[in-house]
């Protein structure tokens, strides 16, 4: 009722609303109708569907359907395939905008979410899975894109942690939520699945009607661009690619299986996990401008080294689940500094590449998404030490490739390689 006497006291407000505003002129707006306001509203609705969907899926799977390491493998390994496929956004794009795109695909990632619980049964959970997916990747392919766009490089690295402290900030909301209501307001799946994925749908919706259209100062290229001096980045996103569908698959499946966390034990656990980084995420941000990606991306890959094989110890000397914990905290941390993978893009892109290479790359950082989780849920019937020490391995290849990376990355000297 507000909302529509609004519009009824001001006739011209959804033609100013649709108008195109560079970003250069963006600065005349209001500041919560800024482009940088629409990315923090995306930043925040992002987590409320999908911090909840990942937390409560290991018990979800495991209480309700029943799941071993091989049915979860397999979900996560159909939860992927949209992200094999976000190469297909660059097409999507000759016919949508790049931000409408974005609020469309957050709108379905909601919805999605919201009826996870309506299907307790592997191929009802596989479909929805795979609906959301489409949602989540579609939506970061382009997020990541704009963010690049609108962002100087200069001012990048600290804005990109600002939008992780307000996106972690939102997944601890969601997480308190949880921890809270679970038993004192006889939260069940299907209320809590519901109540996340309809509050994303609705940002979605506030988001493409109180914002109007932004163009980015220089126009995006409408097809693939593979480029033989991104090499690097290449290899680091499908590296990263690798480790993380290791830690999202089998690092919370090992908390339930192993230690049998319930639902608020493993919360409470993310929720330490976002505290901290609420707290950190702006410092990472500031460390990596002061620092450079090279040093940031070096000292992550390291710390993941040392935790997947101390996750392998687990398994290998009994460790208990203090230990575990403890790793588990550590882990998120270090994942915190992967921004510096974008600024390092950033530095050596071309402005007009931006979109088109960042469907690319997220194609290629799922490429092992295709067949790693499967192949690792074999592997982790066998013995998941093996699998937290390939994870290892693959964090030690990343960190050799980071000092590949110049200390001040730019077009034409995107490696150590490069001599101009």
């Amino acid at each position: 009722m507000i909302f529509q006497l609004f519009l009824a006291t001001n006739p011209n407000y959804m033609q100013v609303m649709k108008e195109d505003f560079s970003i250069s002129n963006a600065s005349n707006l209001p500041k919560w109708r800024r482009p940088e306001a629409l990315l923090i509203l995306m930043a925040v609705a992002l987590p409320l569907a999908f911090s909840v969907w990942s937390a409560l899926l290991n018990n979800f799977v495991v209480e309700v359907i029943r799941f071993d390491g091989l049915d979860i493998g397999l979900l996560h390994t159909i939860r992927e395939i949209p992200g094999f496929l976000a190469v297909g956004v660059i097409s999507i794009l000759l016919f949508v905008r790049e931000q409408t795109l974005a609020l469309l695909m957050l709108a379905l990632l909601g919805i999605a979410t919201a009826f996870t619980a309506w299907f307790p049964f592997l191929s009802g959970i596989l479909m929805v899975t795979l609906l959301s997916s489409v949602g989540f990747h579609f939506f970061e392919t382009v997020n990541q894109s704009l963010q690049l766009q609108w962002f100087s490089k200069e001012e990048a690295p600290s804005k990109l942690g600002k939008l992780m402290a307000f996106g972690s900030a939102a997944t601890l909301i969601a997480y308190i939520f949880i921890i809270l209501g679970w038993e004192k307001l006889n939260l069940s799946f299907n209320s809590a699945y519901m109540l996340a994925g309809l509050s994303c749908f609705a940002l979605a919706v506030i988001g493409y009607i109180i914002f109007p259209h932004f163009k980015a100062p220089i126009p995006q290229t409408k097809k693939m661009v593979i480029r033989k001096r991104y090499w690097l980045y290449y290899l680091l996103q499908f590296l990263s690619g690798a480790r993380r569908q290791i830690f999202v698959v089998f690092a919370g499946f090992m908390m339930v299986e192993r230690f049998g966390m319930d639902v608020q034990q493993l919360t409470t656990l993310y929720l330490i996990n976002l505290i901290l980084n609420i707290a950190l995420a702006p410092l990472v941000g500031r460390a990596v401008a002061r620092y450079g990606e090279r040093n940031a991306l070096a000292l992550e890959y390291f710390g993941l080294a040392l935790v997947f094989f101390a996750y392998g110890g687990i398994y290998l000397f009994g460790w208990g689940i203090l230990i575990a914990a403890s790793l588990y905290i550590l882990d998120h941390l270090f994942f915190a500094l992967a921004l510096a993978i974008k600024t390092y893009f950033q530095k050596i892109a071309d402005p007009q590449d931006i979109a088109a290479t960042a469907a690319v790359a997220f194609t290629i950082n799922h490429i092992a998404a295709i067949f790693l989780p499967v192949a690792l849920g074999f592997l982790w019937l066998i013995s998941p030490f093996l699998v937290f020490c390939t994870a290892g391995t693959l964090a030690i290849f990343s960190f050799v490739l980071a000092l590949l990376i110049p200390r001040e990355p730019r077009i034409g000297k995107e490696t150590i390689f490069c001599v101009s």
